[in-house]
C-alpha cells in the first residue's frame, strides 16, 4: 500500500509539474506579444455565397502601422495587453489608442456577440475551460468587441491559440458595408520567431432572429515583426500619462461586465459615439466619465 502511494504522490507530482511548465508556456507565449512591431495588414474576400447577383466583393485591403503593446496587467491567471498605434512622422508621431486584449486562465464568463451592438453573456462548462485561455478583445473606447476560449499548442518549437467566435463588423468596413451584420472569425495567433502573426479566416453573414445567412469568405493575414523598442518610445510616453484615466474607464466597465447579463449598447448618443467622448483629453472627472459610459448603455439594469 505504501509502494502505491508512492506512486501515487511521484505521479501527482509530474502531472502538477508538467500542467505548471505548460502554463509558463502559455504565459511567455501570450507576453512576447508586447513591444514594438511593424505590422502589415492584408484581408480578402476568396469565395463568395451570396445568391445576390449584383454583389460587390470587398476590394483587397492592405495596410501597414507601427504599434506598442503595451503590458497592463500581469496577475496570476490574467494578461492583460494595450496596443498603441504611432502615425506620423518620425520626428512627430502621434499615438492612437487602439485595441486591447485580456488572456484569462480557466475563465467561464463570455460575452458573445449577437448583433447590432448586442453581446449576450455566457457561462462555459467548467470542463471547456479547463487549461483554456479565453481572449477577450475590446473596441478602442474599452466597449466589448469579441471574445473566446481555447487551449494553447506548442509543439516542435511552435506556439499557437486558435478560435472561432462571433464578431461586429471591422473597422475598415463598418463605415463602408451595410449588407451583412456579423462576423464569424476564424482567428488563429501563432508565435514566430521575430514577432506573431495574427491568421484569420473569416465568414460574413446575415443574421435575423431565425438563421444565419452566410455571403462570403474571407482570409486576413496580419504579421506582426518585432523592431528595437525605441521606435515606439512615443507610445510608451503618452501611455505614462494617460495610464490613469484609462484604469478608471477599465474599472468603470468591469463593474458592467460582472452584472453577467446580455449588454446591449446604443451607436450614439445626441450623435457623438463613445471614444470621440471618452478620447477628449480634457474628460477627467470620474463621475463624468462613469455617466459617460453608462449613457452608451441601452437595456440598463
Amino acid at each position: 500500500m505504501k509502494k502505491l502511494t508512492n506512486i501515487f504522490l511521484l505521479f501527482f507530482a509530474f502531472v502538477t509539474a508538467f500542467s505548471q511548465s505548460k502554463k509558463k508556456k502559455d504565459i511567455d507565449a501570450i507576453k512576447s506579444m508586447c513591444g514594438c512591431f511593424e505590422i502589415e495588414f492584408n484581408f480578402a474576400e476568396t469565395f463568395v455565397l451570396s445568391n445576390d447577383e449584383d454583389y460587390q466583393k470587398s476590394k483587397i485591403y492592405k495596410a501597414k502601422a507601427l504599434e506598442w503593446g503595451q503590458l497592463v496587467e500581469d496577475s496570476k491567471d490574467k494578461i492583460s495587453i494595450q496596443h498603441l498605434l504611432i502615425v506620423g512622422s518620425k520626428q512627430f508621431p502621434s499615438v492612437i489608442k487602439h485595441w486591447r486584449q485580456d488572456w484569462i486562465y480557466q475563465n467561464v464568463d463570455l460575452y458573445r456577440f449577437f448583433k447590432e451592438n448586442t453581446w449576450d453573456y455566457v457561462e462555459l462548462e467548467k470542463s471547456a475551460a479547463k487549461k483554456a485561455w479565453t481572449q477577450k478583445v475590446y473596441q478602442v473606447d474599452d466597449s466589448p468587441r469579441y471574445e473566446g476560449s481555447a487551449r494553447w499548442v506548442h509543439n516542435n518549437d511552435k506556439s499557437y491559440w486558435e478560435n472561432f467566435t462571433y464578431a461586429p463588423l471591422p473597422r475598415r468596413e463598418y463605415t463602408k458595408r451595410s449588407d451583412y451584420n456579423v462576423m464569424l472569425r476564424g482567428n488563429r495567433h501563432e508565435i514566430i520567431s521575430g514577432g506573431w502573426i495574427h491568421d484569420q479566416d473569416n465568414k460574413k453573414i446575415i443574421r435575423s432572429n431565425s438563421e444565419d445567412e452566410p455571403i462570403a469568405y474571407e482570409k486576413g493575414f496580419s504579421t506582426y515583426t518585432k523592431v528595437d523598442d525605441k521606435q515606439c518610445i512615443a507610445a510608451v510616453k503618452w501611455w505614462e500619462k494617460n495610464k490613469l484615466k484609462w484604469k478608471s474607464i477599465r474599472s468603470h466597465w468591469d463593474e458592467i461586465y460582472a452584472l453577467k447579463s446580455t449588454l446591449e449598447l446604443n451607436e450614439t448618443v445626441d450623435g457623438k459615439r463613445l471614444y470621440t467622448l471618452l478620447f477628449n483629453p480634457s474628460l477627467s472627472d470620474e463621475k463624468e466619465t462613469k455617466q459617460i459610459i453608462k449613457s452608451f448603455i441601452k437595456n440598463k439594469p
